[in-house]
């Protein structure tokens, strides 16, 4: 399975907003015609937002500004999938060569996390504990007939043996860690018989107890709680959406604290737009990307 870095198409930009949760005011951040970026993380401090692009990785003021690059070296392309650790001094990348990398921002020197499962065995990050022992992560074999199983898995930070937490024909996808460390939400197709009908569920990190959050009839990705606790933001695609494409009329949610969903951001985005988490730390404001034409 090869990866590489996506582009816009013609006449199309991308937009880095933040938004105000409870205002729903929005502050557009960064804007390029030229480079198709995605997937913003913030800085612990709440200074900065980080993307990735054209296989590389950027940092924008989060008051507004200028993308700058941040030079990481020895790692072969970086996606969408890209985590801070709690503290801010290192930043966990998923490579294009399907691997986990650990990166210092002080020294941009980076190591592997991954192990070498095979060709056929592709590492997708999504998470961090809140201690920083532990990394969530999908584990995608590609199939003998070309298909895809995905399913969740835990490695250390520091590198060492795999564990994986489900084990079923069902795509999930999206694992992320709570702020107390108890549970880890992830959306799954496992609630439903019919393709393209994931929804949001979570789980103890040992994999028990897993727990179905919503339940319509729309598609719903990348379950993201705020630093908090409080709140869960997530993206929602069309219904019948089969995995998490580019380009589709998207909406992200926000489960309240008393269980309440509304909307808070109608969008053309979709792959790209909110893939890692992307809560301000003061749990009061949220980052995503939209792709528009025009």
């Amino acid at each position: 399975m090869k990866m590489e870095a996506r582009t816009l198409r013609t006449g199309q930009r991308s937009q880095l907003f933040v938004v105000d949760v409870d205002s729903g005011r929005q502050k557009l951040v960064a804007e390029s015609s030229t480079l198709l970026f995605e997937a913003p993380n913030w800085t612990p401090d709440g200074d900065w937002l980080v993307v990735n692009g054209d296989g590389l990785l950027f940092r924008v003021p989060a008051a507004g500004g200028e993308l700058e690059l941040l030079d990481v070296p020895g790692i072969p392309g970086v996606n969408n999938d890209h985590v801070l650790s709690p503290d801010g001094s290192t930043i966990y990348v998923s490579g294009f060569d399907g691997h986990l990398y650990s990166v210092d921002l002080e020294t941009r020197d980076s190591r592997r996390v991954s192990n070498d499962r095979g060709e056929d065995f592709f590492y997708f990050l999504h998470g961090v504990s809140p201690d920083d022992q532990l990394l969530a992560y999908i584990g995608l074999v590609v199939n003998a007939d070309g298909t895809f199983t995905t399913n969740v898995y835990t490695i250390p930070t520091a590198g060492g043996q795999d564990r994986q937490l489900t084990d079923d024909s069902h795509p999930d996808d999206g694992s992320e860690f709570s702020p107390d460390g108890h549970w880890l939400y992830f959306n799954s197709e496992r609630g439903s018989t019919t393709p393209g009908h994931a929804q949001l569920f979570r789980m103890r990190p040992d994999g028990s107890q897993v727990e179905q959050l919503t339940f319509d009839e729309r598609v719903n990705w990348f379950p993201h709680i705020s630093p908090d606790g409080q709140r869960i933001a997530y993206i929602s695609f069309p219904p019948g959406t089969l995995g998490h494409p580019a380009d589709l009329d998207v909406i992200v949610r926000v489960i309240e604290p008393d269980g309440s969903e509304r909307d808070l951001v109608h969008l053309f985005g979709g792959q790209g737009t909110i893939n890692v988490h992307s809560w301000a730390p003061d749990s009061r404001r949220f980052a995503y990307v939209a792709y528009p034409f025009g």
